[in-house]
């Protein structure tokens, strides 16, 4: 009978171990289960975040992006509205520079003396016109034009004193009609110079 009893409490012993054992092997699968679950539910809030991250960081360039793309456009019409604006001031100075031409060569025809102090006048203030003439924009035509008048006066002054009152007509044809044709008539008083002369 005590042998039976061992071997009763024997096998009672294996069973409470057996089942010990399982239970063990249940929550260990439990706590993996448990585990896989925690991992899958960190990581996929990890993913969102780092997408929430990514969204917020495209939207600040996208921002960003449009915020330099509306300054630049503004900075393009601020400099071309100041680039025609300093176009219209030197077409000012321009004319008024022309009409200053126009003056000194009135003065130098109706002068009874110094002659070559107002010839240096005229030279200066066609000088002027001449600078001004090249900072124009879309004027190729006009500037050869002044700077070859301008080169008469400078190379020629016997030949130009003489024919003062063509110039001046020429001038102010030019200050008057103020279109490209008008030029045309100092191209020709120009090929009229004798370029071997004085």
């Amino acid at each position: 009978m005590k042998t039976q009893t061992r071997v009763y409490e024997g096998l009672i012993m294996a069973r409470k171990k057996e089942s010990t054992e399982n239970n063990k092997n249940k929550k260990a699968n439990k706590v993996k289960k448990n585990n896989s679950v925690d991992t899958m539910l960190h990581y996929t809030a990890r993913d969102y975040g780092q997408e929430y991250i990514m969204k917020r960081k495209m939207i600040r360039a996208i921002f960003i992006a449009i915020m330099l793309a509306i300054a630049l456009i503004v900075f393009i019409a601020l400099y071309m509205d100041q680039a025609g604006r300093v176009q219209e001031t030197y077409r000012t100075k321009y004319t008024k520079s022309l009409e200053t031409v126009v003056f000194d060569l009135d003065d130098y025809k109706n002068a009874e003396a110094d002659y070559e102090l107002r010839y240096r006048m005229i030279l200066a203030d066609m000088s002027n016109a001449n600078a001004f003439a090249f900072l124009l924009d879309d004027f190729e035509k006009e500037q050869k034009s002044i700077n070859g008048l301008y080169t008469c006066f400078l190379k020629y002054p016997q030949q130009m004193q003489q024919r003062i009152d063509e110039v001046k007509e020429i001038l102010e044809k030019i200050l008057n009609v103020n279109n490209k044709d008008s030029y045309e008539g100092i191209d020709k008083f120009v090929d009229t110079i004798n370029l071997k002369g004085y």
